[in-house]
């Protein structure tokens, strides 16, 4: 399965769509998730860090992780987290 995590840009074709980090992590939980592109604003107060940490508590890295955020910091702070946690 291939997540798309964000709250306003439509996914690609074939992608699952989180909204929320809630979403997102419910959806690694119960899925096989090969892909993941990540925006780090939801809206409100939520972000994707909270996805990421998961990730890094649970040791669940899907194949590939992207970040598609327009936000630099947001960027530079998940990036940074996928690049030093993932195996």
């Amino acid at each position: 399965m291939k997540l798309w995590g964000d709250d306003l840009r439509t996914p690609p074709d074939g992608w699952a769509w989180a909204k929320t980090s809630a979403e997102a992590i419910g959806m690694l939980t119960d899925h096989a998730v090969t892909e993941l592109s990540l925006d780090h604003d939801l809206g409100g107060d939520d972000t994707t860090r909270p996805v990421v940490l998961w990730m890094c508590e649970h040791e669940v890295w899907p194949e590939v992780v992207r970040v598609h955020s327009a936000n630099p910091v947001g960027v530079e702070w998940l990036t940074g987290m996928v690049d030093r946690y993932r195996p």
